[in-house]
């Protein structure tokens, strides 16, 4: 390929500049297209980062509190949004400022604006100033994301909002009801919990976090029912009316019960949908599934032998860590390097509080496709770290192949299990057994000793936890 030759991202998330900086590394001439000042998509600006942000800080709120049971009692706390608000954006300015700052130093071309495609060698991009240009490309990769998913019979206003609107943080509502129990509300809803609302949650599944093993998400529920107003399963908004000071709610249970309650405001968090709609893709080879998805191969490959795609896009799970892999292996396929995105274990984090976080094979995937497995687990109440951190609210679980004893996959719920996780990732990557993680000697006092203590007990020869050992289990 010549250095005349350019690569069009479209799309400046994780996926897109990952894509577009280590196309320009590998020596490519590369455009990149977004629509914010600087790279760094939904995720830096109104997604991860932000929402991260906020988390820590309902964190420490939640720490002072609880920090009674140690003796050290704190006034309530002072919250100064205005200020908050000022942090959280400074955080997204030093992040997306420094992607700017690498984008410039890597020659990449980086365009404000939206791109529609023309046919499968042209876009027209409609500039943020207005103006409009057509784009020649040799290659192109589609990273447009994904947006938060609506429901059809609830109109979004200042008072029902989506995520985006909520990591604002305009005001405090006394009563805030969130529409959806999986990652985006739980974690939002713990936000605004501590920040002084009254949180209900409404979850139309029999679950909190319908994708995660029970096991791992009955502790979570068990901390969240002690800190919100109530959580409905089996549970849907049926109608929304906006009164002059506040929103009429009705809810249908799964009993057929109907529940009528006013709130402050309404949180639409009932998922995310692929960000493919207005990009042109009909005047291209490009196939999109009815649910607006877009099948690609293992090097982000789509039917148009000039475009690839990665990233939400491309379907579940939809992470920001998948995006920037997939980016990475597209842009290296395209540069003629031979390389798939092959990944056995694909983390996800859900950042609760306390956290969960699972990757590889889980218990529930494993039971809906008969593969046999063995559960080994370690509650953290046998942690000497968790202990003195009064957190014992945790579990640590393996998911063990019985007959070769390989780590399939691994699930974790308690404090900072998305950090923990990682040891998991490299377990199933690396096909590690169940007496590797036993005996690599883990620093102590930590919870990271908890990975090896489920690992022992898949032997029944946990140090600080009993259970029969297994007859020729050795």
């Amino acid at each position: 390929m010549s250095q005349d030759t350019t690569l069009l991202v479209i799309g400046a998330g994780p996926g897109g500049y990952a894509a577009a900086f280590m196309a320009a590394d590998l020596g490519l001439k590369v455009t990149l297209i977004g629509e914010d000042k600087d790279p760094g998509g939904v995720c830096l600006y109104r997604g991860c980062i932000p929402s991260k942000a906020l988390l820590h800080a309902a964190k420490l709120i939640s720490d002072s509190r609880e920090a009674a049971d140690m003796g050290i009692s704190f006034r309530g706390a002072n919250i100064d949004l205005v200020k908050m608000r000022e942090w959280k954006n400074d955080i997204v300015l030093k992040l997306t400022g420094g992607l700017g700052q690498l984008c410039r130093l890597r020659k990449i071309n980086y365009i404000r604006g939206r791109a529609r495609f023309l046919d499968s060698g042209r876009v027209e991009v409609t500039k943020s100033d207005g103006g409009k240009e057509d784009l020649p490309f040799y290659r192109a990769i589609i990273a447009t994301g994904s947006v938060p998913a609506t429901l059809p019979y609830v109109s979004m206003s200042e008072k029902v909002i989506d995520s985006t609107a909520a990591l604002d943080i305009g005001d405090i509502p006394g009563k805030l009801l969130v529409v959806g129990g999986g990652y985006i509300g739980l974690e939002l809803g713990t936000v605004y919990r501590e920040l002084g609302s009254k949180v209900s949650i409404v979850e139309m599944t029999s679950s909190l976090l319908p994708m995660v093993d029970k096991d791992l998400t009955d502790i979570l529920k068990k901390r969240l029912i002690s800190r919100f107003s109530s959580i409905r399963l089996n549970a849907k908004i049926v109608k929304v009316e906006e009164k002059e000071k506040a929103l009429a709610v009705t809810i249908q249970e799964g009993t057929g019960n109907v529940v009528a309650e006013d709130f402050d405001k309404v949180l639409v968090s009932v998922g995310r949908k692929p960000n493919t709609e207005g990009l042109g893709l009909e005047n291209t080879k490009v196939k999109v599934t009815s649910r607006g998805f877009i099948g690609v191969g293992p090097g982000g490959e789509t039917l148009d032998p000039n475009i690839y795609a990665i990233g939400d896009v491309t379907g579940e799970p939809m992470l920001a860590h998948k995006a920037t892999h997939e980016g990475r292996v597209a842009a290296m396929t395209i540069a003629g390097k031979k390389t798939d995105f092959e990944p056995i274990a694909i983390p996800a984090v859900v950042f609760t509080d306390p956290d969960i976080a699972w990757c590889g094979l889980t218990e529930t995937e494993a039971e809906e496709k008969n593969i046999p497995v063995k559960i080994t687990k370690y509650p953290w109440t046998a942690s000497g770290r968790a202990v003195t951190m009064n957190r014992i609210d945790g579990l640590t679980k393996l998911i063990i192949d019985p007959m070769s004893q390989r780590v399939l996959g691994m699930g974790i719920t308690g404090v900072g299990a998305g950090e923990l996780i990682a040891e998991g990732i490299l377990a199933v990557e690396l096909g590690a057994l169940a007496s590797d993680l036993e005996s690599c000697v883990h620093p102590h006092p930590t919870l990271s000793e908890t990975i090896m203590g489920a690992a022992e007990n898949f032997f029944g020869t946990s140090t600080h936890f009993y259970r029969a050992r297994s007859s020729g289990s050795r």
